[in-house]
């Protein structure tokens, strides 16, 4: 009786699976729209790229522009001769870069204690954070950072040298 049982439920089943001769136009017309679809944002996706690719150029470009501002030893305020320099970079902050977040970097030379020159390169960013808000710029878009001494640009053991790494480089962020 088993064997009657299985044989007829699959027999059954063999019926009723055949294979129909008629193909569904409904699987054929979503799979031509999940073709357009991923052509397309294809498409979106390298025309994102293409964007991406070129707001970091633009990036690269305009940190080129904006100058550096340098410190005397152990001081935190802005040098005269930087000023004309840090109204050059408001004015590309403020114009070509004004979608853009400003990352200010304090650095220092390797005199002091690695806490003294931490804090010395924050002040120095503070200071340039103010000058900038001073005359326009959004305090909101500017963040800052100190490397105190271990960024240097220059490791001679010179004057010259250690007074280039009394800065703050400015850094544009999307």
């Amino acid at each position: 009786m088993k064997n009657v049982v299985v044989s007829s439920v699959l027999t059954a089943l063999i019926v009723l699976s055949g294979c129909s001769d008629k193909e569904p136009k409904v699987e054929e017309a979503v799979a031509a729209q999940e073709i357009v679809k991923d052509s397309s944002s294809a498409e979106s996706s390298s025309s994102v790229a293409s964007n991406i690719e070129s707001e970091s150029e633009l990036i690269v470009r305009l940190e080129k522009e904006l100058q550096t501002i340098y410190f005397d030893f152990d001081k935190f305020n802005i040098r005269t001769d930087m000023q004309s320099k840090l109204s050059s970079d408001v004015a590309v902050v403020n114009s070509k870069a004004s979608k853009f977040s400003i990352k200010l970097e304090g650095n220092c030379d390797e005199w002091g204690s690695d806490e003294y020159n931490f804090a010395l390169g924050l002040k120095r960013s503070e200071t340039v954070k103010k000058a900038l808000v001073a005359e326009g710029v959004d305090v909101k878009r500017i963040t800052m950072v100190s490397f105190g001494e271990s960024n240097p640009v220059c490791k001679d053991k010179t004057k010259e040298c250690w007074s280039q790494n009394r800065r703050v480089d400015f850094k544009l962020l999307p």
